[in-house]
């Protein structure tokens, strides 16, 4: 079988590559946490030195354990409402859809990438018909709100990506949206910082270009952005028991750096 090129990939679009393949490599796991036999196919089908992509058991762990609360967070929202659109920003190669959605029957779900991830999307998984659509955009352009109803119950998923931005850019983007979607939701990692500092030198060791630029100093911040901007929840590593974390358990004592990463849930409303 002919592999299929990612040389198109570029800057922060590459780095979807680091975590399929810690999404292949956990699905193999006896203990995995989340299973996606898709992400194993793929990275056999990619030609890609995934040398680069080596990171250490516990980013590997955190990841994966990010990836599972992002999948929690948007089953309970289409739990929660009647007709739920999910948008999906920065998708990358991400399977949510098939985990979270795919059997539920009345979710509209949108993955958003730049068009040579989508076009890298449409080579390695099967297109869904129906209520699954891909947007090829950048998520700062404004056309692609156009073509989604702006009064259904809209969750924005933004997992690995905001980051990667200036803030400038990221509160343009909740600006825009808060205009344009009568009631959305937003849920989005974030770190401090310290922990933009720190991470960036973990991607300067895999040798992509990609860096972290956006740091949020607390959880609250974005809710001074705009009056009706409110945190509903929050999330961080540390806050339950995860066996995969146990030696790593001493961060515990110092809270500042336990809740350094987490993810935060936004109603732009």
């Amino acid at each position: 079988m002919e592999k299929i090129d990612t040389k198109n990939l570029k800057d922060i679009s590459e780095t979807l590559l680091l975590t399929l393949n810690v999404r292949a490599n956990e699905s193999q796991r006896p203990d995995a946490m989340i299973k996606d036999d898709k992400a194993v196919e793929m990275v056999k089908r990619i030609n890609y030195d995934f040398k680069h992509a080596q990171l250490r058991a516990f980013d590997k762990a955190t990841i994966i354990m990010r990836m599972r609360e992002f999948d929690r967070f948007a089953r309970n929202f289409i739990a929660g409402h009647k007709n739920p659109v999910i948008i999906h920003i920065g998708c990358g190669l991400d399977t949510r859809f098939e985990r979270v959605a795919e059997r539920d029957g009345k979710v509209e779900w949108y993955d958003l990438d730049l068009p040579p991830v989508i076009e890298l999307r449409r080579e390695l998984i099967e297109e869904s018909e129906g209520r699954h659509h891909l947007i090829e955009a950048s998520v700062f352009e404004d056309a692609w709100m156009e073509n989604i109803n702006p009064q259904s119950p809209i969750l924005f998923i933004a997992e690995g990506v905001l980051p990667y931005f200036e803030e400038a850019q990221v509160k343009t983007l909740f600006l825009k949206i808060s205009e344009h979607f009568k009631d959305a939701e937003f849920v989005f990692d974030a770190m401090d910082p310290f922990a933009t500092w720190a991470d960036n030198f973990k991607l300067k060791r895999t040798k992509m270009s990609a860096r972290l630029h956006w740091g949020l100093k607390n959880s609250r911040e974005i809710e001074s952005w705009k009056n009706g901007f409110r945190l509903l929840d929050e999330w961080y590593y540390f806050d339950q028991p995860e066996p995969r974390l146990k030696s790593y358990y001493w961060i515990r004592l110092f809270p500042k750096i336990a809740r350094s990463v987490g993810i935060l849930h936004y109603r732009l409303g």
